[in-house]
């Protein structure tokens, strides 16, 4: 069973989201990418893109299926993994860390307290299994 770093939130959608300082990396959980299984290809927004909680940021592509990515958080895209475009698969090795997908300059006030806990969201994979 995976850990989920504490100091992560979490969505029912299998993205975390991490604050600092206004600014929030945005990711896919172990578990996303492991339902997933190989990742092949990488679909990220343009840095400048606003996004807003809930919708489409892009999509990930698996030798499975095509799932797409929802933020997390509103905010404006401030800088895009650009090292996917050509290794996608390290979502599959990293996906809490190098392998983040965005980071975005946070306008939505209090999102961040909506998202789960890592203890929530274990508990929510575990049920979804």
């Amino acid at each position: 069973m995976s850990t989920y770093p504490e100091n992560f939130r979490y969505t029912k959608e299998h993205e975390w989201a991490h604050l600092e300082g206004g600014v929030a990396t945005i990711g896919i959980t172990d578990h996303a990418q492991a339902e997933l299984g190989d990742i092949v290809y990488v679909d990220l927004p343009k840095v400048g893109t606003k996004l807003e909680k809930g919708h489409s940021i892009g999509s990930v592509e698996s030798v499975k299926a095509v799932s797409d990515i929802y933020s997390p958080l509103t905010g404006e895209v401030i800088e895009v993994n650009e090292g996917l475009a050509s290794t996608p698969e390290q979502l599959n090795h990293d996906p809490h860390g190098a392998a983040w997908l965005v980071k975005l300059r946070v306008t939505g006030d209090d999102e961040i307290k909506k998202l789960m806990s890592a203890s929530e969201y274990q508990e929510y994979v575990g049920a979804e299994g």
